[in-house]
């Protein structure tokens, strides 16, 4: 067992028992969203490297929201 995996869990064996599992909840949230998060910029460099990303035209972007018609 690593380091940081006994440390989380002589952590987790100081919690009252009712607050364990809901922290390991969290935990696995945080690693869910953080791995989404890595996926994410993986397909982004993924685009950069292919070409498929160009600079955005945030002035131009205005110019056209401006000229769409309001009801």
């Amino acid at each position: 067992m690593s380091n940081t995996t006994e440390k989380a869990a002589a952590a987790l064996e100081l919690l009252p028992e009712e607050l364990r599992e809901p922290a390991v909840a969290y935990l696995v949230e945080q690693a869910e969203k953080f791995r989404a998060l890595q996926q994410d910029i993986r397909q982004g460099t993924d685009d950069i490297s292919a070409g498929r990303v160009r600079e955005w035209d945030f002035a131009g972007f205005l110019r056209r929201a401006n000229a769409v018609p309001r009801s």
